[in-house]
């Protein structure tokens, strides 16, 4: 059984009705912007851009910048080119890692589309969502 199954059914969906309607050849922030009025379209919570802490020790080192994330649940990286990359999977790998999220999504909106799923769970997650709730000022140790 798959996590969220029903939900990145969905996402798929939306994810080839943007494909098919714009084609391949735009710049990602199009893509972006097309999925994210798309799955808003079909009833979704989506935020753009979101801000993801990497932690250290129980402090902040870095940040990421996910593309979308849906329902608080899945996150979206979106790319536009020739295929998906070993570093793009990295990137996705490292947003899961860094965020209380399970599971997210490659979205290539390459010349053929292209889809890669990507799970990463651990009980560090749950005392990760915690440390956000209050997380500790990096310049004031």
């Amino acid at each position: 059984m798959l996590l969220h199954r029903e939900l990145t059914d969905q996402i798929l969906a939306a994810f080839y009705e943007v494909y098919n309607e714009l084609g391949y050849g735009f710049l990602e922030r199009v893509y972006q912007n097309s999925l994210f009025i798309e799955l808003q379209e079909r009833g979704f919570n989506v935020v753009a851009q979101n801000r993801c802490n990497v932690y250290f020790k129980g402090r902040v080192v870095g940040e990421y910048f996910t593309d979308l994330i849906v329902n608080d649940l899945i996150i979206l990286e979106l790319k536009a080119c020739e295929t998906i990359l070993d570093e793009h999977e990295l990137q996705l790998q490292n947003y899961l890692k860094a965020s209380t999220i399970e599971v997210g999504f490659i979205l290539n909106f390459g010349k053929e589309p292209e889809i890669s799923r990507k799970i990463f769970t651990n009980d560090k997650k749950k005392l990760r969502g915690k440390i956000r709730q209050n997380p500790p000022n990096p310049s004031n140790p």
